[in-house]
């Protein structure tokens, strides 16, 4: 490896988060840190065969943080992913007052957008009739209107598109406004993923399925990533904003970046809409294609930014995969463990999270997953990090995102 920018490179130069560690980029990194479960009993989930989740803590309303009347057309997860936004911006150090609005464009991901509002909705219907029906749902709704709020709040006129591949919505995101870039498209991209729909009837969706942990009297165990004796994920929200500029562009303006995101390779299972691929061949493939386009070889990786949600099929065949591609043994960590899976924000939220270990020179610690032979102990020969933080210069990271349908995406990030 060599210290100046792979081709097809583009800096990180500002974050914005906003998850159940914290309302913030530094108070999730606090909080993911320290390594311990957000997860706790969800009194709107009361009924509901799984009734805990991991929520953004109390803050000033979002609409009070947006400002005005427009707000109340916004679902929730728009209002999130707006927030992050801004706090990417201002981290960025850019003005949206004085910047070319033409040159900068806006991808955002979800998965299930703004499913709570239409169950909501319904329900009034139900029992009140058309009248009760507010007249924002659909812009509440539709998935494309986090991108556009995003863009109008900036005052942004480049590509503002929306991405939606499930669980890797965020991580593709990433990938298409590195695209754009590349391509010559914008000059700036604001990309990530935004998601809250922890609702009765989604939730009870996921639970059905089979895919949520059932430890409804310990909630704060129930996320054990890579743990023998794990269940299932915990339901939960959140947003995760990037900035991505050229790193020449970076430069110019005395930015040097958290990270450069290097390479990403996308493919699909073809397998089955909701079970991964049993040998992970095309998760692989992915893998091989971000660290292609870095220019770098499996060796070079030395951390992992794991998918793991903790059902028993995901984290086996993403074990496995770690194991057999990088067998020489990068530090894992698994961040859902803390914050539980934000669904279609999680690839997001999660380079965020790596771009920060690259900053910091730290790796976050699993939650709930003990040392190698201990009860709750990961089975598989892979470099789990447990405990405490691990004091780690990262100058190769992948960050691993899965999603319904088959989708597979990895980022793969570099030290500036």
């Amino acid at each position: 490896m060599t210290g100046s920018p792979r081709p097809r490179a583009v800096a990180v130069t500002g974050l914005g988060l906003i998850t159940p560690a914290g309302v913030s980029r530094e108070e999730t990194w606090a909080g993911v840190l320290r390594g311990r479960s957000t997860a706790d009993t969800d009194p709107e989930l009361k009924g509901c065969p799984v009734d805990f989740s991991c929520r953004i803590p109390a803050m000033a309303p979002e609409q009070g943080r947006i400002g005005g009347r427009k707000a109340w057309r916004m679902g929730r997860f728009t209002q999130l992913a707006v927030l992050a936004a801004r706090e990417a911006v201002a981290d960025a150090g850019l003005d949206p007052a004085s910047w070319d609005g033409a040159r900068v464009a806006v991808v955002i991901g979800s998965g299930l957008a703004g499913a709570a509002h239409l169950e909501a909705q319904t329900l009034r219907h139900h029992q009140g009739g058309p009248d009760l029906v507010t007249p924002s749902l659909i812009p509440m709704l539709i998935p494309n209107m986090a991108a556009g709020e995003v863009s109008a709040d900036l005052g942004t006129h480049g590509p503002s598109l929306a991405t939606e591949t499930a669980c890797s919505s965020g991580a593709t995101a990433l990938a298409v406004a590195r695209d754009l870039l590349l391509s010559g498209a914008c000059d700036i991209a604001i990309a990530g993923g935004a998601e809250a729909a922890v609702t009765p009837v989604v939730t009870t969706g996921f639970a059905r399925m089979g895919a949520l942990s059932g430890r409804v009297d310990r909630p704060e165990e129930a996320s054990r990533p890579f743990a023998a004796d794990r269940d299932g994920f915990v339901i939960a929200e959140g947003a995760a904003v990037l900035v991505l500029e050229r790193p020449a562009d970076a430069a110019a303006r005395g930015r040097r970046g958290y990270a450069h995101l290097a390479g990403a390779g996308l493919t699909s299972d073809a397998h089955h809409p909701t079970a991964p691929s049993p040998g992970g061949e095309y998760a692989e493939a992915a893998l091989r294609a971000a660290l292609a386009e870095a220019g770098l070889s499996a060796a070079d990786v030395d951390h992992v930014n794991a998918h793991g949600t903790s059902t028993p099929l995901n984290d086996r065949t993403e074990a496995e995969l770690i194991g057999r591609v990088l067998p020489h043994g990068p530090s894992v960590t698994a961040p859902k463990g803390v914050l539980g899976h934000t669904l279609g924000a999680a690839g997001a939220v999660e380079a965020a999270l790596t771009a920060l270990s690259i900053r910091d020179s730290r790796v976050p610690p699993i939650a709930n997953l003990g040392a190698r032979g201990s009860g709750s102990g990961s089975p598989y020969d892979i470099d789990c990090v447990t405990g405490t933080v691990r004091e780690q210069r990262v100058t190769a990271a992948v960050s691993h995102s899965f999603g319904f349908g088959g989708h597979n995406v990895v980022l793969l990030l570099t030290a500036p």
